[in-house]
């Protein structure tokens, strides 16, 4: 995974409609500017015992500097899949190759004053050992469900990604 070059504000995006259909397209630092709707996906990576990866993201993030995530994920870039996305985005950030094709759970619309994306819910299983990108990965570990929760209200956790938690718990519930 070191030798792939890292995403950066002049990669280029989708951008989409309240139905998340295609409308145009603009470089990431573009749609962050001018809050743009773009794509994203939200990645649970579960070992078999049921830990998940958490992680702290770097201070060079565009978005969300230097604060906690209990998912591996990104944007979508242009004329990619969620499917696509979801697969690269888990094997780069984790550092590992010939993970299993992530399974869709669901999608929603994260807005807030500052961002607006559709939001795409997946879970993977990853047994072997990471190695983390360190352009994107500061520190991680293997957490039980249990211990996230012990840490939701002491961690500064990226916005996006506590709603996602959230939803996922939810949904989790609803379809047992």
């Amino acid at each position: 995974m070191g030798e792939q070059e890292p995403r950066s504000a002049a990669e280029l995006l989708d951008i989409v409609d309240g139905q998340d259909r295609v409308v145009g397209q603009a470089t990431r630092a573009e749609a962050y500017a001018r809050r743009l709707t773009h794509r994203c996906v939200f990645v649970l990576a579960r070992t078999g015992d049921g830990r998940l990866f958490v992680h702290r993201r770097t201070a060079q993030k565009l978005v969300f500097p230097s604060r906690y995530d209990m998912f591996v994920g990104g944007v979508v870039g242009a004329g990619e899949t969620y499917d696509d996305a979801a697969l690269r985005e888990a094997e780069e950030e984790l550092g590992v190759s010939g993970l299993p094709a992530p399974r869709p759970l669901f999608t929603f619309l994260y807005e807030t004053a500052e961002h607006s994306w559709f939001s795409a819910l997946y879970e993977v299983r990853c047994d072997g050992p990471v190695d983390p990108q360190v352009e994107e990965v500061a520190w991680h570990a293997f957490l039980t469900e249990d211990e996230i929760a012990e840490r939701l209200p002491e961690w500064d956790w990226v916005p996006d990604g506590l709603e996602a938690w959230h939803r996922h718990q939810a949904w989790r519930a609803q379809t047992g």
